[in-house]
């Protein structure tokens, strides 16, 4: 028998509330306005077809070009971790799949994205059109470098796995801003809350992760 796409539309939204209420509040992600989005964002429309059953599952899922889509619970702690308004302006380092850009874009006034494999970038900004997002702003490029000339930034997120936290990206956080980055050895590393004031920088540890490597001139050097 096959289902007809209202019924294939039910199934997703069902699996949608399921991941709120099983991955998300069980684990103490209490942002309503994160709760919210992440209930009405399609996540199966950021992956390949034939892993779109797996949309929803508590894990990441390969999307082509070496990167994937973070599991659910990343992607909302992450966004709840960098306290985002309305008004805010966000740079985001690693546009992958788009979905996390599309739950930033959501939540603030505008998102710039900065991703090195072009052919992410474009299937991600089809993919924001698709949904009528149109407060995004693509890049190709070195995502370590940040986005100059248009810095400052409220908020920042480097969805790759860095060394160290760039000096590149935080010259460009505002003041009062925060950054959201995962640091540590390739293995493994600890996602990081870094937040900017008029006495510097401080560092807050949340949570061990594991990302692909951030590459660029100030994170990971390419092989050749």
């Amino acid at each position: 028998m096959i289902r007809s796409n209202s019924s294939k539309d039910d199934c997703f939204r069902y699996a949608r509330e399921q991941m709120v209420r099983n991955q998300l509040r069980a684990r103490k992600i209490a942002d309503p306005t994160v709760l919210e989005v992440m209930a009405a964002m399609p996540r199966e429309r950021f992956v390949p077809s034939d892993l779109r059953c797996l949309a929803y599952d508590d894990r990441a899922l390969a999307i082509g070009c070496n990167q994937t889509i973070s599991q659910p619970y990343m992607v909302a702690m992450m966004t709840e971790k960098l306290r985002l308004g309305s008004g805010h302006k966000v740079l985001e380092i690693g546009t992958g799949s788009g979905y996390q850009t599309a739950i930033l874009a959501r939540l603030s006034n505008c998102v710039f994205t900065v991703e090195r494999v072009a052919e992410l970038s474009q299937r991600a900004e089809q993919m924001l059109a698709n949904l009528s997002i149109s407060n995004v702003r693509f890049r190709v490029g070195d995502g370590t470098l940040g986005w100059q000339e248009e810095a400052p930034f409220d908020r920042m997120v480097v969805t790759a796995g860095s060394p160290q936290v760039p000096d590149s990206l935080t010259g460009q956080l505002a003041e009062g801003g925060i950054l959201i980055i995962p640091v540590g050895p390739e293995e493994s590393q600890t996602l990081m809350r870094v937040r900017k004031s008029t006495r510097g920088l401080t560092h807050e540890a949340l949570i061990a992760c594991r990302f692909v490597k951030l590459l660029g001139e100030h994170g990971w050097q390419e092989e050749r």
